[in-house]
Parts: C-alpha cells; structure tokens; sequence
C-alpha cells in the first residue's frame, strides 16, 4: 500500500456567484488561457475566447468533451453561468421524457432526473481537471428563507440561483465538488442620520468576495484565505498561478556589442552581371476547369446550408458534426421513423427533441456507421 505524502499540485475548482452585474464574469476573465461556455451571452463585451453559445444540452457537454481531448489549447474552462446551465438540463429531461415541465414528473422524480444528469456533468468536469485544465463555475445569487433544524424562526440568507430541494440540491452538489466557493457582494455600511439613531441609509459599496461561510451566504476555501478580500483576480492569483508567481525574475543581461570585422587586404572582383531570362511571348494553354476540383473548393458537410425550419438546437448539433439533412433521413429511414424522402421540418418536434437531439450520440453514432458502410461499398469514390 503505497503512502503518499505533502501537498499535491493541480489545477482548482472554483465557483463565483453573487447578484447580477457584479461582475463574476469580468473576474473569470483574468484567469489563465482562460475558454467560456456562455450560455447566457454575458461575454459579448469582453475580449474573450468563447465556444458557441450552446443550444441544448448535449452540445454543451460535447463543448465540455471538446476541452477534454485537446488539453493543450486552454487552461481554465469557465461555464458561464451554472444557473442556465442547469435550465438546459431541465429541458434536456423534460425532452427526453416528452413531459412539459419539470413538476409534472409528479412526486419530485423530475428534479432526480436533473440532479443525476448535472452530476454527469461535473464528473466531465473532473476529466477535465485530470487534464491540469482549472474550472470556474459563475452562478447568480438569490435572497432565500432559511431555518436551522435545531433554532426558533427564520432569516434571510445568500443562496446560488440553483435547484435546492432537501433530497436533490445541486447547490449543494456544487459546494461539495468545488476546492474554492466564493461569495462576491457589494459591501455597504448602514449610517445613522437623526440623533436618535432611527433613521438610516445606506453607505459605501466597494466590490468584496468572501471565502469563508457566514449564515448569510456559504464560501469556502482550503487555502487559508482572509474571510474578505477584494473582488479581483490579483487576490487569488497566487493560488490559481502558483509556479508563477513563486518563479524568480530571470535579470535581463544586456547584448554585447558587436565587434566590426577586420577589412581584407584586397577588395574582391565584382561578380559578372547574371544573364537575362528570355521570357516567353506565349502562355501555356489552361487545363480546362474540368479535369480537376482545387481542394481549396471542395465543400465539407457542415457548410452546406441547411434547410430553414429545422430546430436551432438540432442544426447546432449538425453543423458542429458535419451532419447533412439528408443523413438525419437515413437513418431515420432505416429504423423505420419516417420515409427517407420525409424532409426534417416535416419531422413531429417531439421526436425531434426527445430523439435527434436528446439522443444525440446515439444518433451520431449510427450516420459514421452508414457512413463507414457506405465508403465500404464504394471504394472507388474514396
């Protein structure tokens, strides 16, 4: 049984959240080589690197995918926020089992479906910190009722905007998976303004992040933070760049100057003049555009337009795959759905939803099988 000892370096999970335009999303953008899932279009002012705002929930874990099998090209994966992400979740649910909302489950079952599935996604998430890619999840905040099971009434408190039934909390779920929770609010001072001390207002209002838990908010930290810091990525730096910040400056040495070469005894010949090309008084003929296709102009499936009225969710899920219309019909066709000349906006949008895009691998899957049948039987056209 092996022993392991000390620290063990790695990239962090980290969660910010607090109220709406606080600026979570400006602060995850100082982290390293940082790439966002925005499913919120909260980026669009940022000079930022950003995937596809994602349309359902399968292409938002292909994108988290994505990350995983190209470890090279990031280094923080920010998904922008948790709180929308967990909205395609629940219409992901919702469409796979034909149901029209999430309470009508009945008896809580919808919100287990959910939970199970956003488990799925953080477990993706830790392949992803496996690659020593961090993570940052943003949230919302919201002001909720809360009860301690052993006091007498309640307070208000700090909560993220996300599912927090007593059985099925991803909230919970989140806080749990994350190395650093951080609260960010504006912190403000409440001043007297009569002599009785009645009457008060509001004072202040600089940006603050908390990390440890109060019972007003919940934060965390496994680093040895200050309970308050300020809200800026310099305050945790230290912990996200460790190999950074703790690299001595290397002193830059300057160049020496150069030394002028010795001039030769003898000045050499100067080298006779070059002939002159005879250039041609006729062109060679054109090969006929014909006998030949530039590769510059072939043409692979995902830019071929496709036809309009197909669902925004499954024609995100067809580009980004190089998936034609025509394939859809296929293998539809094959497994007895629809007639192959049945055009996909003709399709009925439950089947779309809870069978093309719920389904989405699955159904991927089956086109590179035809199309690996189809290149099989037609060597010739390889």
């Amino acid at each position: 049984m092996q022993i392991i000892r000390g620290k063990i370096p790695g990239a962090q999970k980290v969660v910010i959240y607090g109220p709406e335009g606080i600026g979570k999303t400006t602060l995850a953008s100082h982290f390293p080589g940082a790439v966002f899932i925005d499913t919120e279009g909260s980026t669009k002012k940022l000079d930022v690197a950003r995937f596809e705002p994602p349309s359902s929930w399968t292409m938002l874990m292909a994108q988290v995918d994505y990350v995983v099998a190209h470890p090279t090209e990031f280094k923080t994966l920010i998904i922008d926020t948790a709180d929308w992400a967990q909205a395609l979740c629940i219409r992901h649910i919702c469409d796979k089992h034909q149901m029209s909302g999430i309470e009508t489950f009945g008896y809580g079952r919808g919100y287990t479906y959910v939970s199970e599935e956003f488990g799925k996604l953080l477990n993706r998430l830790d392949d992803v910190i496996a690659k020593g890619i961090n993570v940052v999840l943003t949230a919302h905040a919201q002001i909720v009722k809360f009860e301690q099971p052993d006091e007498m009434g309640a307070y208000d408190r700090w909560a993220m905007k996300l599912i927090n039934a007593s059985k099925t909390s991803i909230a919970a779920m989140v806080k749990e998976w994350a190395d650093m929770v951080l609260f960010c609010n504006y912190k403000t001072y409440s001043v007297a303004v009569d002599d009785q001390g009645k009457k008060h207002k509001a004072q202040g209002g600089r940006r603050v992040m908390y990390t440890s838990h109060h019972p007003c908010w919940d934060a965390k930290n496994r680093d040895g933070l200050p309970d308050e810091i300020p809200m800026e990525y310099g305050a945790i730096r230290h912990i996200i760049e460790p190999d950074e910040i703790s690299a001595p400056v290397q002193p830059v040495m300057p160049e020496p100057e150069p030394v002028p070469a010795p001039l030769p005894d003898k000045m050499p010949e100067p080298e006779p003049a070059p002939e002159q090309l005879e250039i041609p008084t006729e062109l060679p003929e054109a090969v006929p555009f014909e006998q030949g296709t530039p590769k510059d102009l072939e043409i692979s499936p995902g830019d071929l337009p496709l036809p309009e009225g197909i669902p925004k969710a499954l024609a995100d899920l067809m580009r980004q795959n190089n998936v034609t219309e025509w394939d859809i019909q296929a293998v539809c066709a094959k497994r007895g759905y629809y007639p192959e000349d049945t055009p996909i906006t003709n399709y009925d949008p439950d089947f779309i939803k809870g069978c093309l895009i719920a389904a989405w691998p699955q159904v991927y899957e089956m086109i590179q099988e035809r199309r690996a049948e189809f290149d099989k039987q037609n060597p010739f056209l390889n």
